[in-house]
């Protein structure tokens, strides 16, 4: 069965603080919506929700954002790669993607259906190619304990060692997978039902449902032609831009429901962000949603993206790849992402990150200008260090002597 299949399960997820008044489950029947009538949940749908779309865009994007490399460790360290794996991981993984095409693509599928599958193309004990793989159409099996990828309209399984697989959450059996609109459906449907309200409520011009109140004509035909000439009264109202229509005498017009200004809907919609933001584990500032944002914690909330959700899924990426790419003894090589890309928009905290680094000896001036795509310079292979940091107790005019030198030595 494939993981869109899934979505027509019902889910019990329940949404959070029941004794909230806009987030209780019974909410949407103060609108006049039951909860038996919500809106199906599937991946086309949930993406209609701006918050999941939001979701998904974002992290895909940056996830695919994030540059991509190969090492080879050495006796004294680690080394690029330049070529090869590299060209295949951080440029494109075949002649029809580029690497962050193929990458957003493998983190759509996670972040919608739960699981981005690609194969590995091998010549020999060569890679020549990675390529993604639709995985609506792929089903997991084991064949005499071994995992196997089958894809439908091709006659062999690919054996997992040749497979690239990025489960959102996998199930007890080891071989399907969770995928997170599933798992929000309930308060992914509540987004939709809303949005459905609010557009019909505002399709009839911001009019809530009216009912009239007086003496009333007798027979069907005079009844019919008196709701006739109410709703002409008040079409003609709204035409005009008029709040004022004639009523008959001793008629009144009672409104029937409730608009969504008395009823909460604006704190209903805004809290259904919030509740897609826990279904990502994503801070809701990422969603757009500044209600309970500040210049500090809004900060912070950067902070928490990169330690404790990016960086989470750059390593399962890391390993899934060292993995089947390399074997599970790959030796001397291995890829790893640079989670400094995150930082390529802040201009002044980069280079003051680059210029602490060479002032400590972290960092050789090449290494640094690498970095930012700027070609070597003559001694910028050496550690430098700044000649102020002496001994305790040194004399200071010999301190005031020294100056920096390569290696970190000081005169």
């Amino acid at each position: 069965m494939g993981w869109r299949d899934w979505l027509g399960r019902e889910t019990r997820a329940s949404i959070e603080n029941p004794t909230i008044p806009v987030s209780s489950e019974n909410f949407l029947a103060f609108f006049g919506v039951q909860s038996g009538n919500l809106p199906a949940v599937t991946i086309d749908s949930a993406l209609t929700v701006p918050a999941v779309s939001a979701a998904v865009t974002f992290l895909s994007s940056s996830m695919a954002n994030l540059p991509l490399h190969a090492y080879r460790t050495k006796g004294d360290g680690a080394e690029r790669i330049r070529s090869g794996i590299q060209r295949l991981l951080n440029e494109a993984p075949n002649p029809e993607w580029t690497s962050f095409g193929w990458r957003k693509y493998m983190w759509q599928q996670v972040f919608t259906g739960g699981r981005g599958v690609s194969w590995i193309e091998r010549s020999g004990a060569n890679i020549v190619g990675i390529w993604p793989m639709d995985p609506a159409a792929t089903t997991v099996k084991r064949v005499e304990g071994r995992k196997f990828y089958a894809v439908a309209g091709k006659a062999a399984a690919y054996p997992a060692a040749d497979v690239i697989d990025i489960p959102y959450l996998l199930k007890r059996d080891q071989l399907g997978s969770y995928s997170p609109i599933i798992n929000g459906a309930k308060a992914i449907a509540l987004a939709l039902a809303m949005g459905d309200y609010a557009g019909d409520f505002f399709a009839g011009g911001g009019v809530p449902p009216l009912a009239l109140s007086g003496p009333l004509p007798q027979g069907a035909d005079a009844m019919k032609r008196a709701m006739g000439d109410i709703h002409r009264a008040i079409e003609a109202a709204k035409a005009s831009r008029k709040p004022i229509f004639p009523m008959p005498p001793g008629h009144e017009l009672k409104q029937v429901g409730f608009d969504p200004a008395k009823g909460q809907m604006t704190e209903a919609r805004r809290f259904q962000v919030e509740e897609i933001a826990r279904v990502y584990n994503l801070p809701p500032v990422f969603l757009q949603d500044l209600t309970h944002g500040t210049f500090s914690n809004t900060e912070q909330q950067d902070l928490h993206l990169v330690k404790h959700l990016i960086a989470q899924w750059a390593k399962a990426f890391e390993e899934e790849l060292n993995l089947k790419l390399f074997g599970p003894r790959g030796g001397a090589r291995y890829v790893e992402h640079n989670l400094d890309g995150l930082m390529r928009g802040d201009f002044a905290a980069r280079m003051a990150g680059l210029a602490q680094g060479i002032q400590n000896a972290i960092l050789t001036p090449d290494e640094a200008r690498a970095l930012e795509n700027r070609p070597p310079r003559p001694q910028g292979d050496q550690l430098y260090i700044q000649g102020a940091t002496v001994p305790l107790g040194s004399n200071a005019a010999n301190a005031g002597d020294a100056a920096a030198v390569p290696n970190g030595d000081t005169v």
